[in-house]
């Protein structure tokens, strides 16, 4: 399948579900603990430089960064999403865009986070989307990636109620610290947790990487 049929069976999906994805989802940092002390992190790397949210859905991490004193900038192949992001969150930049061609400049960001935004790539896409991550992200740039333990892929055909057709790829953390090497990062940080109780029932991973 080639990517723009791929992307676009992703793009449809969360235009769908994106006012619903905002009333159960939009809210989720109030009690994700660690989610909040890791992009504390990233934060405090970024060192009032901009920090962009690569996948943002309705914008929630992109408001929580821009209220912590940095300039945040979302990235989402929704355009409902980013309509729903740019209403909620008018204090932070939000662009339409694909993780493959990011619409940013080199060296643009001081870091980046990429939360469950890469499960939704095939397997051979995942290291020209961390090649394209890095060129946006400046010399020594950090970048926090979070994803779903596993080897299964899912596939959703109804989600709230809404009709979509959207894969979700679990991956191995092993696996993406490789990719995130070859692609020019150094695996600084890695991390596993098991579901919050509001969460789906999944071990969850977390790494933080560093531009070379």
């Amino acid at each position: 399948m080639s990517d723009e049929v791929n992307h676009g069976r992703v793009r449809a999906s969360y235009d769908a579900v994106a006012e619903e994805y905002r009333e159960r989802i939009g809210g989720e940092l109030a009690y994700k603990v660690m989610d909040r002390a890791l992009l504390g992190a990233v934060v405090e790397e970024a060192a009032g430089g901009a920090v962009a949210d690569l996948g943002c859905g309705p914008g929630h991490v992109t408001g929580w960064l821009a209220e912590h004193g940095v300039t945040a900038v979302g990235v989402d192949l929704s355009p409902a999403m980013v309509a729903v992001a740019r209403r909620d969150h008018p204090g932070a930049d939000f662009r339409v865009g694909d993780l493959l061609r990011l619409p940013a400049a080199d060296g643009e960001f001081a870091a980046g986070v990429a939360l469950y935004s890469v499960i939704h790539l095939e397997a051979a896409e995942l290291r020209p989307a961390f090649r394209e991550m890095r060129r946006v992200l400046r010399p020594s740039g950090v970048l926090l990636v979070a994803f779903h333990l596993g080897s299964e892929v899912r596939r959703l055909d109804e989600w709230w109620g809404h009709p979509v057709d959207v894969d979700f790829h679990f991956l191995d953390p092993e696996a993406v610290a490789g990719l995130l090497t070859e692609a020019g990062f150094t695996v600084t940080a890695r991390l596993e947790r098991g579901p919050y109780p509001l969460e789906a029932e999944t071990r969850r991973g977390y790494l933080l990487a560093r531009r070379d």
